[in-house]
């Protein structure tokens, strides 16, 4: 057999094999990112500081919270979990919660605002 045409098979079973799909990394439309947002003014609140608030969410899901004050904010977990950092006006923090239960969390600059995300 022709070096030739043997490398035309071998492309075409190459090919072939390129042109089905798959994803490895499907997003999984039953558990979306859901969004929090840190409200205006949320300094001077408690639980309405954080919007939804509880927020719930399927086990492996992401929260997002989005500082949508004009002064910095955190998301700190009260269990050490997680500690967004400083969130300046307009940034965002986002955790995935790969197992079940409640996890209360608070702003460190403003004690006073706090939320709860509940994993199913």
């Amino acid at each position: 057999m022709p070096r030739a045409f043997v490398c035309v098979i071998v492309f075409a079973i190459v090919a072939a094999g390129c042109g089905s799909s798959s994803n490895s990394n499907p997003t999984n439309p039953s558990n979306p990112a859901t969004s929090v947002s840190i409200v205006a003014n949320s300094q001077n609140l408690t639980t309405n500081a954080y919007n939804p608030n509880p927020v719930s969410i399927a086990r492996g899901g992401t929260v997002t919270w989005v500082n949508n004050d004009t002064i910095p904010h955190t998301s700190t977990s009260d269990g050490g979990l997680w500690n967004s950092g400083n969130l300046a006006a307009g940034a965002s923090f986002s955790m995935t919660f790969p197992n079940s239960g409640s996890y209360p969390y608070h702003c460190t600059l403003h004690p006073g605002m706090v939320g709860t995300v509940n994993v199913q």
